[in-house]
Formats: structure tokens, sequence, C-alpha cells
């Protein structure tokens, strides 16, 4: 369903997004203990903010142990400087339809585009790398950065103005 008329978010809607952003299964009733609302004005304020686009999806964040069994690499990749526009595009639609590439970026500096891999060890990077990079007439070069420990991982953003400082 395509977004209907957006109005911005207030403050309460901020503090209701930033609060699911925790826990997207938390119930009105629940959110209610922290924001001035009534459960019944808070399913309104959510079915709103959803129908509108500035709630996107619910995501299940699965257990670290999990994660932390699989391999994870932040590639570095530089395209060719004469490559073409098509062909840099058609690189980006492949890498992005990838169920490996968890996070896929234009970057600055020496480097072009910036990927965040998963892969189930490093014999499945390394058949990754092969398939999706070396080859393709846009990649001049990459880099791989293994990931050894992760201490903060999230897709949340800050919405509220910071407690800390």
């Amino acid at each position: 369903m395509p977004p209907t008329k957006m109005s911005p978010p207030d403050g309460t809607d901020l503090k209701l997004m930033d609060l699911l952003q925790g826990d997207s299964l938390a119930t009105a009733e629940q959110l209610a203990r922290h924001v001035s609302l009534s459960p019944s004005a808070i399913t309104r304020r959510i079915r709103r903010l959803r129908s509108e686009g500035w709630i996107e999806r619910d995501e299940a964040v699965v257990a670290s142990k999990l994660r932390d069994a699989r391999l994870r690499a932040m590639v570095l990749v530089q395209v060719q400087e004469h490559a073409e526009a098509r062909g840099i595009a058609a690189l980006r639609a492949r890498l992005a339809a990838s169920p490996e590439v968890q996070l896929l970026a234009d970057v600055t500096g020496e480097n072009d585009v910036a990927l965040l891999i998963s892969a189930r060890d490093m014999a499945d990077f390394n058949a990754w790398t092969t398939r999706m990079l070396e080859g393709d007439l846009a990649v001049r070069r990459y880099e791989t950065l293994v990931i050894k420990r992760v201490y903060k991982q999230t897709n949340s953003i800050p919405l509220l103005e910071s407690q800390s400082g």
C-alpha cells in the first residue's frame, strides 16, 4: 500500500518510534507507561505512522549466538575509473539482491562502495567474492576486513535529543 499524505512526526510520535525501535512488539499498554496517551490513542498513532511511511517495516533480530557463528566482513570496493554508469548500476543491483549483503553503501575516499557481508564460513565468503566481484568489469579492486568481534550492532537511530553530555 503506498504511503498516504505525510504529516511531520511530533515529539510524541518520535518517542513512540524510539520505543518501537527497542521493541517493535511492545503493546500499546506497555508504551502508555512511557507516553502520556491512552493505549487506543497510541494504537491510532502507530497505525498512522505506518500508513504514512514513517515506520517502514518491523524486523526480527536473531540471537547473537546465530550471528556470531557466521563469518562477517566489511568489503571495500573500488570501481573502474572509466566504468560505464550502467555497469556500476548493474553491480549495485546484483549486490543489493544478494542475501549475504547486509549493508550496501556508496562511500567517499579511495573506495566507492562499502559492503557488510555475512557468510557461513570462509569457503562460503570466497565463493561469494568469486561470484559477485571477481571478473566484474566494473570492479577495479576490493579489500576485505574480516570482523573479529562485534561490540555493538543496531539499526536504531537516535530520534530524541541525547540525554548525555
